[in-house]
């Protein structure tokens, strides 16, 4: 799954610190702007107004304003007449749109005159440009400058750390190189957590490293000691068997010999599968699961001797997995030896599908609360007198797990256990 990187994260909280920044020097134009318009000129107007009418009452030449952005217009005064555009206005502000800003005209009045004062705002609009947008302009750039600069110092803060997990993320487990860690960009110039993460990883590396030695040479020296006395005793037991003269209780104890040493060699084949750290030492060849089948039964059939119990083999298809066959070996044998053993008269049926193995016994069974129990390590059930180590499953599932097989188990006491193994479509052939 795909995750955004730490450097990604990063400047996309740089890139919103930018938006919200202008965002905020927008809204904050416009709201000087508003406040220019409807509180500042309009106060003003008023003032002038008050201040027009309070000395024409008293000296009636008191001449109307008549400046660069203001001019006065009275009503029924032939000196000063007014617009036709705005004879028609009443009492208050009324704002005329123009091409290049705005403009206000405030009218007023005494008892048969009227006072009409004309704000043109073109002025105004161009020294609010250039004392309020061109220093606005000027604060944005220092902003988004320093917020660039933060970006790069921040970026170079944390490469260091995106390096060290590009370097991990490429680490091989089975040849951990504790020098990538030591690499001069973790080193030099480093902040002391980052070459204290580098040194800690190193260490964990070289850890790595001795535990894969160790797994090799477990691996090594145990299919050699371990499997030499294994065939040592079946072939002894094998010669036993050989001989005429053997009583029949000798008969007896000697194929129990050969049944646990065979037991023996499919439990020490099993760990050594899961002692692996990859399958890349296992070959993935087509492996005929029918014909798998087919020898399991008969080596299962030979080991319990079981007269009694039937095993079919229903082949409604003939499936063939992407696999190691001695893992499927593994998973296939313990499984219906599991079935053999927990099953005293009846039979096993074996049901091949296109992409699942159901093996199905009519054994024992299992109550819910056993079910949920039986993958775990050395775990026996109720019924452990009929042997196993507690093992067998736990091998079967940790195998299924490593190569992306299902197993699923449904049992119910006294009426047999049905086990599934389901293949995914991409491991078919």
């Amino acid at each position: 799954m795909s995750k955004v990187g730490l450097g990604h994260t990063l400047g996309k909280a740089f890139l919103f610190q930018a938006v919200i920044i202008g965002v905020v020097a927008v809204l904050s134009v416009w709201a000087a702007a508003f406040v220019l318009e409807e509180v500042l000129i309009k106060e003003a107007l008023r003032d002038e107004a008050a201040y027009f009418w309070e000395h024409r009452n008293l000296d009636p030449d008191f001449p109307l304003p008549d400046t660069r952005n203001l001019t006065g217009y009275l009503e029924n005064d032939p000196a000063a007449p007014v617009p036709g555009a705005y004879r028609d206005f009443g009492a208050g502000f009324h704002e005329l749109g123009t091409g290049s800003g705005f403009s206000l005209v405030h009218v007023s009045g005494n008892p048969g005159q009227r006072l009409y004062l004309l704000f043109d705002g073109e002025n105004v609009g161009h020294l609010a440009f250039v004392f309020g947008l061109v220093p606005l302009a000027g604060v944005l750039v220092v902003l988004y400058l320093s917020a660039w600069l933060s970006y790069r110092q921040s970026r170079r803060a944390v490469s260091p750390v995106i390096a060290l997990a590009r370097t991990v993320q490429t680490l091989d487990p089975e040849h951990p190189d504790k020098d990538a860690f030591q690499a001069a960009e973790f080193t030099r110039d480093a902040d002391h957590e980052v070459a204290t993460l580098a040194d800690a990883l190193a260490r964990f590396a070289e850890r790595i490293s001795a535990f894969v030695e160790r797994e090799r040479n477990f691996t090594r020296d145990a299919s050699h000691e371990l499997r030499s006395p294994l065939t040592v005793i079946r072939i002894a037991a094998d010669m036993l068997l050989s001989e005429q003269e053997l009583s029949a209780p000798a008969r007896t104890s000697v194929l129990r010999i050969q049944r646990s040493a065979k037991d023996m060699e499919e439990l020490v084949e099993a760990f050594l599968l899961l002692a692996r750290e990859s399958e890349q030492a296992l070959s993935r060849d087509p492996v005929n699961v029918n014909a798998l089948l087919r020898d399991e039964m008969s080596r299962a059939a030979e080991l319990l001797g079981n007269d009694r119990i039937r095993v079919n083999l229903t082949e409604q298809a003939e499936l063939r997995v992407i696999a190691s066959e001695r893992v499927l070996s593994v998973i296939f044998g313990n499984l219906l030896r599991n079935a053999l053993s927990y099953t005293d008269q009846g039979e096993v049926e074996i049901t091949v599908d296109a992409d699942r193995v159901r093996i199905a016994d009519s054994g024992v069974g299992m109550p819910e609360q056993e079910i949920q129990q039986v993958f775990k390590p050395f775990y026996r059930s109720g019924d452990s007198r009929r042997g196993g180590h507690g093992v067998g499953l736990t091998i079967v599932k940790s195998l299924s797990s490593r190569f992306g097989w299902t197993v699923e188990i449904d049992s119910q006491p006294q009426v047999g256990t049905t086990v599934t193994v389901q293949f995914p479509s991409g491991q078919l052939e």
